[in-house]
């Protein structure tokens, strides 16, 4: 009776409402089944609407151009993933490729290729900075004949290397006659690195006479600084040998001779008279 009452109870809307549920239930997985079958057989993918988003934007423009004054309709923005592969290929921005170089062929000594950057000034300093061929050179046959007319420069006869005070290493030449010697830079042998106790004009002199092919050390009586040889102090003018140590003020120099009783300028044939 109790089950009789309960089924009575129950109102017939409520009882068919309630069978259709499963149905509902089975019907839309039936349909997902399909579409996911229907994607599998042709590699479509529906999106919503079963139609292409880019085919029917195409068609939209094509019924645009026929009827002017109207508003061209926006295209929608399709991911490449929601495409099929087919469409995906079409609508891809297309690679750009570099033109094919054909491989250049380097040959032994060949230079490289230089970068320029800054412009005309650039361009211009590495124009002046390459060297210019002087031409072909010439081959010597038989025995060379070497030319000596005229000196280039004054005749060097010897050398006055910088041993102890500012400038150390460095050297000045010695030429043939009177040789004054200080630290302003007009001076025949400029000593200017930078010693102050070393007078600017004539703080001694060395001459190098090519008749008897001899040095000699002349010290400036009249100047405040006092100069020496090899730690002697001069009062007169002094023969000076090889490797001779001339101190003035803080700077010392050692005494290189190139001529002399071996070789003297005049023994060259074509300079004599």
């Amino acid at each position: 009776m109790k089950d009789d009452k309960r089924t009575a109870a129950t109102p017939p809307a409520a009882t068919a409402s309630a069978a259709s549920i499963p149905t509902r239930i089975l019907g839309s997985l039936r349909d997902a089944l399909n579409a996911a079958g229907r994607e599998d057989r042709s590699g479509e993918i529906t999106v919503g609407d079963k139609s292409d988003p880019v085919a029917k934007a195409a068609a939209a423009n094509a019924a645009l151009a026929a009827s002017p004054g109207a508003r061209p309709p926006e295209i929608p923005k399709v991911a490449s993933h929601q495409l099929p592969p087919a469409a995906a290929a079409a609508h891809a921005p297309p690679e750009a490729k570099a033109p094919a170089r054909e491989p250049r062929h380097f040959e032994v000594g060949e230079p490289t290729t230089q970068a320029v950057r800054g412009g005309a000034a650039a361009t211009a300093k590495v124009a002046a900075a390459a060297p210019i061929d002087p031409g072909k050179t010439q081959a010597l046959r038989g025995k060379p004949k070497v030319l000596r007319h005229a000196f280039h420069q004054d005749p060097v006869v010897g050398w006055l290397v910088v041993v102890g005070g500012p400038g150390l290493g460095a050297f000045r030449p010695i030429y043939e006659g009177n040789n004054a010697v200080g630290r302003g830079r007009d001076q025949r042998i400029p000593i200017d690195f930078g010693d102050d106790s070393i007078s600017s004009e004539e703080q001694a002199y060395i001459r190098y006479d090519s008749m008897d092919r001899s040095f000699l050390f002349v010290p400036n009586l009249s100047k405040t600084n006092i100069v020496a040889i090899n730690d002697k102090k001069p009062t007169g003018a002094v023969k000076l040998e090889l490797m001779d140590v001339i101190t003035m003020g803080r700077t010392q120099l050692a005494f290189v001779p190139f001529c002399g009783e071996e070789f003297d300028w005049s023994e060259l044939s074509e300079l004599k008279e």
